[in-house]
């Protein structure tokens, strides 16, 4: 390292430590909340269903829970290495409204698998480990007092096993299935006669500590796919099983699994024309391999305008570097960056040092102003965590279980609490320009015309966003399927009573901007969300 750069990386690390010693928690923006203080189970992967439920969802094969299942509803695995008769629930739902817990029955191993919600709300479940690796599961979700369970199906299952695979929903309401330990392939939710298809891409982006795993997948509003996975991204026609285009590779070492960072599709607005997409964080090649837990994550950030012509990354740097962080798509269009480690990799027992502080990624602002340092927790949440937007705006936290069983004695336990961390935009001093949905339609059709009713208390002085969030699949520091679509609005004109307005509407055009299925519906004033209404788009 020359001179110059020493001395600018002490003047960096001396603005941290200045910026700690100077804000209190109380100056950062952003509150936490306890909402469940014991949930029974570590959630690996969370799903928030349009009954305002959530499904919570570790593996089975991790011994005794603290949730037992019902009497009468014992599991029993001959293969199970821990417990041939199983008692313990591996899955929950929770109920948003009361803080409720209520167990759910898996039968087969859901260990880093996958999932998405299909057009009609149901949550589709793939692979997993040992018994689970071909499986094919489903859930219809239902609020708390219903008897909604896990089914899993036995006349179809995937053609290859899937262990760390992501899916996304297309247009037509088909999931493809892709990757996942040791399948270089893609395959389809409902399955296709072909069964597998080889995708090349993601063998030539192993490495020799794979860092392939759990690919970052996003629908592009052009009907295509933006696969990412180790350093290197391509445009993926999965129509005819062809490579489009070959993006330049990002700089700044491995990005998915066991060296994970995050990554989101920013907004898609305007004419949909164009997508980007950020990628953060990761570990550094080697902290694998080597079992390093205090080998510093990487803090870059790349972004590239997948839909352009000729596009190139844009790297800018988090105020801290950050492995299995999530990013959540808020409903204002800003992106949440939070959980995970600041040294180490994926894996048991191999991460130190949590990151505690949250991040506010504001993409409109100038490079170089886009972070802002948000109000710290104070839960640990580590390997196999989760974060998802709730409708009322807050962000769901739950799981961290960095061991191969539930343990508690240990500097990084077994995480069972729920948290719910709100941002800045649902603080009291916002409270009289939160807009709230009062009418608006149940179904919507592509490209038909709508209005929504929303009550502000004080005038609106600007155009009142109507914005469509999807339901993703939260697991390994990626949202499977998560998109925030932005609807072209009229301006709120008064609407017949004090503080009433009417927004007209038009919705996606087409599946391809946004998949057919259950979304939330938020209408944004000033950057402040209302809590959100479920609507159908087909």
């Amino acid at each position: 390292m020359d001179q110059t750069s020493f001395l600018a990386s002490q003047l960096c690390c001396c603005f941290i430590i200045l910026f700690h010693l100077t804000h209190s928690r109380a100056d950062l923006p952003g509150t936490w909340e306890l909402l469940v203080a014991d949930a029974g189970i570590a959630s690996m992967h969370t799903a928030v269903t349009r009954f305002n439920t959530v499904v919570l969802l570790d593996r089975t094969n991790i011994g005794p829970s603290r949730k037992l299942l019902p009497k009468g509803h014992c599991r029993f695995d001959k293969n199970d290495a821990v417990l041939k008769l199983d008692c313990y629930a591996h899955s929950v739902l929770l109920d948003l409204h009361t803080n409720q817990i209520r167990p759910l029955k898996i039968l087969t191993d859901t260990w880093c698998s996958s999932g998405q919600f299909l057009p009609n709300g149901t949550l589709l479940q793939t692979g997993g480990d040992l018994d689970g690796f071909k499986k094919i599961r489903k859930i219809d979700p239902c609020d708390i007092n219903g008897s909604c369970d896990w089914v899993e199906l036995n006349d179809v299952e995937l053609t290859e096993g899937r262990w760390y695979a992501s899916n996304q929903i297309l247009p037509d309401g088909s999931v493809i299935i892709v990757g996942g330990r040791g399948s270089n392939t893609v395959e389809f939710y409902p399955k296709r006669i072909n069964g597998a298809v080889s995708f090349p891409f993601l063998l030539e982006a192993e490495d020799t500590q794979m860092d392939n795993l759990y690919p970052y997948v996003h629908l592009l509003p052009n009907g295509h796919l933006f696969v990412f996975a180790n350093t290197k991204a391509v445009m993926y026609d999965y129509t005819k099983n062809i490579v489009l285009t070959v993006y330049p590779q990002l700089d700044g070492g491995p990005r998915n699994y066991p060296s994970a960072g995050s990554s989101v599709m920013l907004p898609l607005q305007g004419d949909y024309s164009n997508a980007e997409i950020v990628i953060c964080g990761g570990a550094q090649y080697g902290a694998f391999l080597e079992r390093s837990t205090d080998t510093p994550a990487h803090g870059s950030c790349g972004r590239i305008s997948a839909t352009q012509t000729d596009p190139v990354w844009v790297t800018e740097d988090m105020p801290y570097g950050r492995i299995m962080g999530d990013m959540v798509m808020l409903p204002n269009g800003d992106v949440l960056i939070i959980n995970g480690a600041m040294s180490g990799s994926q894996g048991f027992d191999m991460a130190s040092n949590p990151c505690l502080n949250p991040v506010l990624y504001r993409p409109n602002e100038p490079l170089g102003l886009r972070f802002m340092v948000l109000n710290p927790g104070t839960v640990p949440r580590m390997y196999h965590s989760t974060a998802n937007l709730l409708p009322d705006g807050r962000v769901l936290l739950a799981g961290s279980n960095p061991h191969v069983f539930y343990t508690f004695d240990a500097e990084f336990p077994t995480e069972l609490r729920i948290e719910a961390f709100s941002p800045e935009y649902l603080g009291p001093d916002k409270a009289n320009i939160r807009p709230e949905i009062l009418e608006v339609p149940e179904t919507v059709l592509f490209g038909a015309t709508f209005n929504v009713i929303v009550s502000v208390e004080l005038p609106v002085v600007e155009i009142v966003e109507v914005n469509l969030a999807s339901a993703p699949f939260a697991t390994h520091s990626f949202s499977q399927g998560q998109r925030l679509v932005k609807l072209a609005v009229t301006s709120a004109v008064p609407d017949g009573g004090v503080g009433r307005y009417r927004i007209g509407c038009t919705a996606p055009p087409n599946g391809m901007v946004a998949p057919p299925g259950y979304y939330m519906v938020f209408a944004v004033n000033q950057g402040v969300p209302s809590v959100a209404r479920w609507v159908h788009v087909s």
